[in-house]
């Protein structure tokens, strides 16, 4: 929870306050060295939040499907080694992300269309964009949603089979009270993010695009204190 709190007061931070200074004081304007620093920790931040999620996953099915052997499945050697995976998964995506945009030549305009620098409405403005970068950006978009969602998936299976186990209703209720709160934070986050990105740039109109994006940037990371507070 504390790593998840932390990924997203940065990566709301690397946003938000550029943007409202923006709005305040009318003038929308971004250096491109300041644009690719807010791309960069944008990418890092999002991509460890999809496999922080992943990783919470897995501690709930270890609590609910082997809960004699938590400590130690989940001893913190494991919990240090899982949060280097997350992190370490941030970096190679924020890099790659970011070289994927530093090749490009940018002679079209220089007015982006969004709020933020993201990597569509910068692929409009390249002159030199190619099919291989657009399939780049999908393919690292697929991996780090697509990897955390099977992870996420498959432990919600696991769990779903040994709650069909449990005889007493008072158990099972409090095994799905246990994720309730993980899976409003998975639905949101995953949600908004495929809908986003996980489709042809043609196929979705910029402001719905602006939309989504505004909405797991800023409205995701402001709920999930509010529900795992409510839970708690």
């Amino acid at each position: 929870l504390f790593n998840l709190s932390f990924i997203d007061f940065s990566y709301s931070s690397a946003i938000s306050p550029k943007m409202l200074m923006s709005f305040v004081l009318k003038k929308n304007i971004i250096s491109y060295t300041g644009c690719m620093t807010q791309f960069f920790f944008f990418c890092f931040f999002v991509i460890s939040e999809s496999f922080i999620l992943s990783a919470m996953a897995y501690d709930r099915y270890v609590a609910i499907c082997k809960p004699l052997l938590y400590m130690v499945t989940m001893s913190p050697q494991v919990c240090l080694f899982l949060l280097l995976g997350v992190y370490g998964m941030g970096v190679l995506g924020a890099i790659v992300h970011t070289g994927n945009v530093l090749f490009l030549t940018f002679c079209a305009g220089n007015l982006v269309n969004h709020f933020m620098c993201d990597f569509l409405p910068l692929l409009e403005l390249s002159c030199n964009s190619s099919y291989m970068n657009s399939l780049v950006v999908f393919t690292l978009v697929a991996i780090a949603i697509g990897v955390p969602i099977v992870t996420i998936f498959l432990s919600y299976g696991f769990i779903l089979s040994s709650i069909f186990h449990i005889s007493s209703t008072e158990g099972r209720s409090k095994a799905f009270s246990t994720c309730s709160s993980h899976i409003m934070a998975v639905c949101l986050f995953f949600g908004s993010g495929a809908f986003a990105y996980l489709k042809p740039p043609s196929n979705i109109p910029l402001d719905q695009g602006k939309v989504c994006t505004l909405f797991y940037t800023i409205v995701v990371p402001m709920l999930n204190p509010l529900i795992y507070t409510l839970r708690n």
